[in-house]
């Protein structure tokens, strides 16, 4: 991936957290973490942002952009 934004998104449900990473991977994110404090990071496209932070709200998480790649 040439560019890209990295999101951080905090859950208070694991099971929230790891339906998301899997969709984030089905999403076409980079570098999806799946940490078992509930905590996700991965990297999407720009294209891609909007979508990203919406799954994450829709699985119970919080996110926010924290980098930018190009």
């Amino acid at each position: 991936m040439d560019e890209g934004i990295r999101i951080r998104a905090a859950y208070t449900a694991e099971s929230g957290a790891r339906e998301a990473a899997l969709k984030l991977q089905l999403l076409r994110a980079h570098a999806v973490t799946d940490e078992s404090s509930g905590i996700i990071m991965a990297t999407v496209a720009p294209d891609l942002l909007d979508r990203a932070l919406h799954l994450i709200r829709q699985t119970g998480g919080e996110a926010e952009p924290i980098d930018s790649f190009s």
